[in-house]
């Protein structure tokens, strides 16, 4: 681990309450973000990402009450200590937030310049309307938004989905947050944006020397700016590392399962593309055991206790796994991937 984390979680659980249901949807989950370093969290739809990122910033779906536990240290500070109030403070001072639809980030009834000048204020109260104004028009500028003067007084309905992603990064750093969350920044774009989106988060984060933790299920994307990654499978990390070991020496066969569903350059018309069995379990219903031994090829006996997340090679290693599968079966894993 980095000696001095910027973000750091620990044993994080997280159960909603709704009107008809209560579920457990993130449990005993640890993971830690190092300084100017990008963190992803990947797994399928449903697993717990976005739950463990909104617990950071107290944001909440209307008519969900969260019941956290654990730790989540930024600052010198317990996140999961604080109450709405002190919550509010931080978010977008502290932790920055890119939603994945900036249609719906927005509000629809007003221009977008005025509700990034919001974000503004709340930090530099002092400042005048237009000292505000040329400050967001900076932000525009330094996102790529051309004729930033123009656009500031444009409502979300008329930016393209590229500008109104980049309004809402604009939004998110206006404050210079230590933390940067990304909750799937790039899924509602074009290829071609989508690359350009990418690119301008990793030019913010040099520039402004912003850690990030990314959402995603495109293991593409993690590889490509990632330095660590977290994977995650219904509400636990199943393995976690630095992106390198993960990518190229995953130890959990759900990993491996991702990686192999990913179709490569040089695919011929007509084949059949390589696809992780089955579904992921319903979280109000988990099974008592590994969440993940109904899809796994190596389940066994033991499969029936939930496996710790632990390094697999030496106690003091990075790279951590929670499996059952004996060293001997790891290595059979490179065999089922390839069916």
């Amino acid at each position: 681990m980095s000696a001095n984390p910027v973000l750091d979680i620990r044993h994080l659980s997280v159960r909603l309450h709704t009107r008809n249901d209560s579920v457990q949807v993130v449990d005993d989950v640890s993971w830690h973000l190092a300084p100017g370093k990008t963190l992803a969290l990947v797994g399928e739809s449903g697993c717990g990402k976005t739950v463990s990122a909104l617990s950071l910033t107290g944001l909440w779906p209307a008519g969900v009450v969260a019941e956290c536990d654990g730790e989540a240290w930024l600052e010198g500070q317990n996140l999961m200590e604080l109450n709405e109030a002190r919550h509010r403070r931080i978010r977008g001072t502290q932790i920055g937030m890119v939603f994945q639809d900036p249609l719906t980030a927005f509000n629809p009834a007003r221009k977008v310049g005025p509700q990034v000048a919001d974000a503004v204020r709340r930090t530099h109260p002092k400042m005048n309307k237009a000292e505000v104004r040329r400050r967001v028009q900076d932000f525009f500028v330094e996102v790529g938004i051309s004729e930033a003067e123009h656009r500031y007084d444009l409502y979300p309905h008329e930016l393209s989905g590229g500008m109104r992603q980049r309004a809402l990064v604009a939004m998110a750093i206006a404050n210079e947050p230590r933390v940067l969350i990304a909750d799937e920044p790039t899924t509602a774009l074009d290829v071609t944006m989508q690359a350009q989106v990418l690119d301008l988060l990793q030019r913010l984060q040099r520039r402004h020397g912003m850690s990030i933790v990314l959402i995603t299920h495109d293991v593409g994307v993690v590889a490509g700016m990632a330095d660590d990654v977290a994977v995650v499978y219904a509400g636990k990390v199943v393995e976690f590392g630095p992106v390198v070991d993960v990518l190229t020496n995953p130890r959990h066969p759900y990993t491996r399962g991702l990686l192999a569903a990913i179709p490569g350059a040089d695919v011929e018309p007509g084949t059949r593309f390589v696809t992780l069995p089955g579904l992921p379990p319903d979280m109000a219903d988990l099974p008592s055991g590994c969440a993940f031994a109904a899809r796994c090829e190596l389940a066994h006996d033991r499969c029936s206790a939930i496996p710790a997340l632990v390094p697999f090679e030496s106690p003091a290693a990075e790279h951590q796994v929670a499996c059952w599968a004996e060293p001997p079966d790891i290595s059979a894993l490179e065999e089922v991937s390839r069916r």
